[in-house]
């Protein structure tokens, strides 16, 4: 070959289009390498991999190991048993131990327990702090402004128990294996299998021993496919697998869409002077500004020591991208109204949870579809000025179950998969639908142009009125959509954490006991690797540095691009989903990592 053609061929090889190519790729490095983005089928790594399944056959297929998930396992072996039937369940659970992954503040209204297992007392269910004395406050600067509950008004705690949620779920997948319910914590559900006729015919867990460059490794092993007459999905507030069967099924055409909020809570043992059993307070107010929905809850536990859970939430559809939900928790705990709690205290646990806020608007309009039904946060049912939706859960998982095992035994189904077709009716004709629907113009309520202030009137006169006024409000733009230009927001700046009441975030996440397989994929992924830089950190600053409530994502020098890139530091994910929520673009999927991986709760 002569050295003028060799020379045009190199000539040919740094086209202006591809030094561009070169110089986007290093500005844009790549950052997602999990498959859900990346299709194996595509990449030479996993030409020769064997990926057959194991598969499983069993009667119902329980996707979270929650509140409304064990009570469904429960329920549902409670039928089989009163008719003498022999039935397979199984529920799969993605944290190792059961109650590991669940956050809540708690207070529990007992109703659906006492209806699932009346002798719960006599069985040793951790409900050991029933509600004493309850107190609203409305937090100015310096100052606190009681506010009265009156009797049977939602904020009423009367005959409701303090609790440890995560001890509560423990107990109950106690209760559901001494019944024969198969429980796999530790296992993370990861796809939905459907049938031929498009019904859903269960799920299979997730594969193990993928590098986080997305190649098998010499460890790798496939998941198992559980296929199942009925699949319940329990997942919590922000399924990932619940996302794929709301949109496939069209659950929610016609309904609202679903508006969230961000729970963050600690534990503490405080001073025994300082402390009492039963003792629940809720405030509003400071820190938050007269435009931002939120609040603080303080509650006494009964135990061995002086133990309070204190947390504060912030609704995801405030504007402000300067805005951090985790500073705004540290800074409550200042006010002189509030930090004398923790004086001398310690904090033994830290957590967060994004939480459903939609009520009964954004309730999806079908319930159950060919294959399954949706229960607890999955569907929603949180009863926000109450701020409970334990009981709901429950409920719905007991009337999922009853109706699965009706559609089952009926063997009238039309579908390869089994469609509990009356179970969206038995929630209707449940204390579930009556109780949203009064409360059901209490959170849109503060949607208005005088903001908390004009929410409170309204809330309250929507209260006073029982949901008998003759309209229904709607909650505006989604959550992502919420946020202004951090140009146009003034900047917040946060006092710097003293360490004895107020905290930095990394030394908050290490309390989690967090902790995920390193050599994998993230399971943050991105659907365009360029979004962060491009129109998070442009337009906004990098939200996400700031609504993440574990220090996941970080922008940090690239130094091949000369600008800034996004590092997502995915072993410190705490399953919250609220960067699923809140990414402006919707660029960000939450999906499972490895099962056993995420937050290790001890009864938060």
């Amino acid at each position: 070959m002569s050295a003028l053609l060799k020379m045009h061929k190199v000539q040919r090889l740094f086209t202006p289009a591809l030094v561009r190519s070169v110089s986007e790729a290093a500005k844009y490095p790549k950052i997602t390498t999990h498959y859900t983005v990346h299709p194996r089928e595509k990449d030479e790594r996993w030409k020769e991999v064997d990926m057959e399944r194991c598969i499983e056959e069993v009667d119902l297929v329980i996707v979270g190991g929650g509140p409304a998930g064990m009570s469904a396992a429960i329920r549902a072996k409670q039928l089989a048993a009163e008719k003498d039937q022999e039935i397979r369940v199984c529920v799969v659970e993605k944290a190792a131990e059961v109650g590991g992954h669940i956050l809540s503040g708690a207070v529990l209204d007992p109703v659906s327990i006492n209806e699932l297992i009346p002798d719960w007392q006599e069985q040793g269910a951790p409900l050991n702090t029933p509600v004493t004395k309850d107190t609203l406050s409305f937090l100015t600067g310096s100052g606190r402004i009681s506010i009265p509950i009156f009797k049977g008004w939602p904020m009423d705690n009367h005959g409701n128990y303090v609790v440890r949620l995560g001890h509560v779920v423990k107990w109950l997948g106690d209760q559901a294996e001494a019944l024969g319910v198969e429980i796999y914590p530790g296992c993370a559900a990861s796809e939905v299998l459907f049938h031929e006729d498009g019904s859903v015919k269960g799920i299979a867990t997730n594969d193990v021993g993928i590098a986080k460059s997305g190649a098998p490794k010499e460890t790798f092993a496939r998941g198992m496919e559980l296929h199942a007459k009925t699949t319940i999905f329990a997942e919590g507030c922000r399924g990932h697998l619940t996302k794929q069967i709301m949109q496939k099924f069209g659950l929610n055409e016609g309904s609202e869409p679903q508006t969230y909020g961000i729970g963050l809570k600690e534990v503490w043992e405080i001073d025994p002077e300082k402390h009492q059993p039963g003792l629940v307070e809720h405030t509003i107010g400071w820190p938050l500004d007269n435009a931002t929905y939120g609040g603080s809850f303080l509650y006494h536990l009964n135990e061995p020591t002086p133990t309070i859970a204190v947390g504060f939430v912030v609704g995801l559809n405030y504007k402000n991208p300067w805005l951090s939900p985790f500073q705004e928790f540290q800074r409550y705990k200042t006010h002189p109204k509030v930090r004398h709690v923790f004086e001398g205290a310690t904090r033994i646990a830290y957590g967060a949870r994004a939480i459903n806020e939609g009520g009964f608007q954004s309730l999806p309009k079908k319930l159950s579809f060919p294959g399954g039904c949706l229960v607890g946060c999955s569907a929603g049912f949180l009863n926000v000025p109450r701020i409970k939706g334990s009981h709901y859960a429950m409920k719905s998982g007991m009337l999922a179950a009853e109706s699965a095992l009706d559609a089952i035994n009926s063997g009238a189904q039309s579908t390869a998969g089994v469609e509990p077709v009356d179970y969206a009716e038995r929630i209707k004709n449940s204390f579930v639908w009556k109780d949203l629907w009064k409360v059901r113009n209490v959170h849109p309520s503060f949607h208005n142009p005088l903001g908390l202030f004009g929410g409170l009137a309204l809330s309250g006169f929507s209260i006073f009125m029982g949901g008998r006024e003759p309209w229904t409000l709607k909650h505006g733009p989604q959550d992502h959509e919420s946020l202004q230009p951090a140009s146009s927001c003034k900047p917040i700046v946060y006092p710097k954490p003293d360490g004895k009441i107020s905290f930095d975030l990394l030394s908050s996440v290490a309390l989690t006991g967090t902790n995920h397989e390193g050599d994998q994929p993230a399971h943050l992924t991105l659907k365009d690797d360029r979004v962060p830089v491009e129109h998070n950190l442009a337009l906004y600053e990098g939200p996400e540095q700031r609504f993440c409530p574990a220090g996941v994502y970080e922008y940090v020098p690239n130094e091949e691009g000369g600008n800034l890139k996004l590092q997502i530091n995915a072993q410190n994910c705490i399953h919250c989903k609220t960067c699923d929520i809140k990414d402006p673009k919707q660029n960000i999927n939450w999906v499972v990592p490895e099962g056993g991986g995420g937050p290790a709760y001890n009864g938060m």
